[in-house]
């Protein structure tokens, strides 16, 4: 399992960016959540096997078609390190 900590930068908020970072999630099968930060970014955390968490990355990269993606910045994290386990992928308010 690898467990990540990913913040997008760009135009991020208001263009279904965590819609769109929680159906990736499901489609990959990866757990974790999803929030915006108040400085305009998005932050994830995931967990999922490493293909998947590659291709959930390789996702949120492309974002959906209103976005612009100028950087993601993803930080593996020790298992331990981890907030709690995760059932699915959530959007967090």
């Amino acid at each position: 399992m690898k467990y990540v900590h990913i913040f997008i930068t760009g135009r991020v908020q208001g263009v279904f960016y965590r819609a769109f970072t929680k159906k990736s999630g499901d489609d990959c099968g990866v757990k974790g959540w999803v929030r915006n930060v108040p400085d305009g970014r998005v932050e994830v955390f995931a967990v999922g096997a490493e293909d998947k968490i590659d291709s959930f990355t390789d996702k949120l990269r492309a974002g959906p078609p209103a976005s612009r993606v100028d950087d993601v910045d993803v930080t593996v994290i020790a298992p331990e390190d981890a907030e709690e386990e995760y059932s699915d992928f959530q959007i967090l308010r």
